[in-house]
């Protein structure tokens, strides 16, 4: 584990001294185990097993465990840690209890999305009826789902930022949003088991998370994230490239408020509900340029500021297009705010990033 990875799970720990013990004795299983979300879990679950003693049993579904070994091998190497080769959508089920299911698998890829729509779709929805099966027939307590803000659609421009009420949705004829319709209809087949455990009254309980944008160490740093791209871009001596006009609107939790705020909903949500996960400060594409920019002169003085190098121009009269959440129910109901600023989560993604780029 890096030192910047170290002290933020400390860090977490330190501030979070009683949301683990659900974990005490327990059989955790989680899907996505080996992506972003799933090794930021792992970090922070295996470390409060650690240090709290809580005798936790953590599967890992993975399609290939000695590559994700490779990865991260001091968390591999954790004795409470095993893996169940497979895939999401047919896996078989471990031996032995399973009391809680983290859904992770499925971040959004957006090669996968427009190469092969009917396989992301696919794995949102098979895999997700397949890991709700798994939590039914072990008869688990807690299974927590990390679905998208994709789900709302394209967000209208007079709207600030989405709360969960908000009725919209992607367009269910154009094949781009095959992982946004993916993961609405996971997000039924959720509800459809919460209701159907509360019939039965065997006490599953099912809570789902809407996932927004994030920063932080494990980021790939050449995909589709357009914060990722810019860190990239500056440990490379820059220029910083904004492949659009720069005028979309976006906000990024640093990769530990993440845990935090997924764990929490794991263990303290809602049966049945849906919280949105993310910062509530928007920055415009450029404007996050310029702060990727800002934090990189400070960390390199010796080669000045970035260069900005901008693809194309606005369109007057165009209104900016926004992804950013309301996170009103998770701060009221469940005490979650960001804890992080944007530019120090910036800051210590760059230097996690310093010496490796991450493929």
């Amino acid at each position: 584990m890096s030192t910047i990875i170290a002290t933020d799970i400390a860090r977490l720990l330190a501030r979070t001294p009683t949301l683990w013990e659900p974990l005490r004795g327990a059989s955790l299983f989680i899907s996505g185990g080996t992506g972003f979300f799933g090794v930021w879990l792992l970090e922070a679950i295996l470390a409060a097993n650690r240090e709290r003693s809580l005798g936790c049993r953590v599967m890992v579904l993975s399609r290939d465990p000695a590559r994700f070994a490779g990865k991260a091998p001091h968390l591999a190497a954790d004795p409470s840690l095993s893996f169940v080769e497979g895939d999401v959508r047919d896996f078989r089920f471990p031996d032995g209890p399973v009391t809680h299911v983290i859904h992770a698998a499925t971040e959004a890829s957006a090669s996968l999305n427009a190469d092969d729509p009917q396989v992301m779709f696919d794995v949102c929805v098979e895999g997700t009826r397949r890991m709700l099966a798994l939590a039914q027939e072990k008869r688990s307590q807690r299974f927590l789902f990390t679905s998208s803000g994709a789900v709302y659609g394209r967000q209208p421009p007079e709207l600030a930022s989405v709360p969960e009420e908000f009725c919209g949705g992607p367009d269910p004829l154009n094949v781009r949003n095959a992982y946004a319709e993916g993961k609405r209809a996971a997000e039924m087949l959720c509800a459809i088991a919460a209701r159907s455990s509360a019939a039965r009254g065997d006490g599953l309980h099912v809570s789902i998370a809407r996932c927004f944008a994030f920063v932080g160490p494990h980021l790939p740093l050449d995909a589709h994230f357009a914060i990722g791209n810019f860190i990239r871009d500056c440990v490379a001596g820059g220029p910083i490239k904004i492949g659009g006009d720069g005028t979309p609107f976006r906000s990024y939790l640093y990769a530990a408020d993440l845990v935090e705020w997924l764990s929490t909903i794991l263990f303290r949500g809602e049966a049945g509900r849906a919280y949105n996960v993310g910062s509530e400060e928007a920055v415009s594409i450029r404007q996050l340029a310029d702060r990727v920019a800002n934090v990189a002169a400070a960390i390199w003085p010796d080669r000045g500021r970035p260069e900005i190098v901008i693809a194309k121009q606005p369109q007057p009269g165009q209104p900016a297009e926004r992804y950013v959440p309301n996170c009103r129910r998770a701060c009221e109901e469940l005490g979650l705010v960001p804890a992080t600023s944007l530019d120090e989560s910036i800051r210590l993604t760059m230097l996690a990033a310093k010496y490796r780029i991450p493929t």
